[in-house]
């Protein structure tokens, strides 16, 4: 199985709307990749450090999973413009991506 992550950095002076990206961004998201392969996402909201009272490295994060690496690949291609454009309606964040293969129970 494929994870892809999406993670946004918690930088100061920088937007990140919680709500539009878990009910609006992400829902867009399913809708259009389901059908490429798209099995399931999750959506965290950063809430601290590994130190007590520390801020959270990732103000946001998501990852979804696909069966293979080209399920996500040919999702980007019919998609990825229209998902990528919707980006500024939410952060102003480059978001930083990995690609994981799943292993365990």
């Amino acid at each position: 199985m494929l994870c892809v992550a999406v993670l946004y950095p918690n930088v100061s002076g920088k937007k990140f709307d919680a709500n539009y990206y878990a009910q609006t961004h992400m829902p867009l998201v399913m809708n259009r990749w389901k059908s490429f392969g798209l099995v399931r996402y999750e959506v965290d909201k950063g809430m601290g450090g590994g130190a007590p009272g520390s801020p959270p490295p990732f103000i946001g994060a998501c990852r979804m999973y696909f069966n293979t690496l080209e399920e996500f690949q040919k999702a980007m291609a019919a998609h990825g413009p229209e998902i990528i454009a919707d980006i500024p309606n939410y952060t102003d964040i480059e978001p930083q991506i990995q690609l994981s293969e799943m292993t365990g129970s």
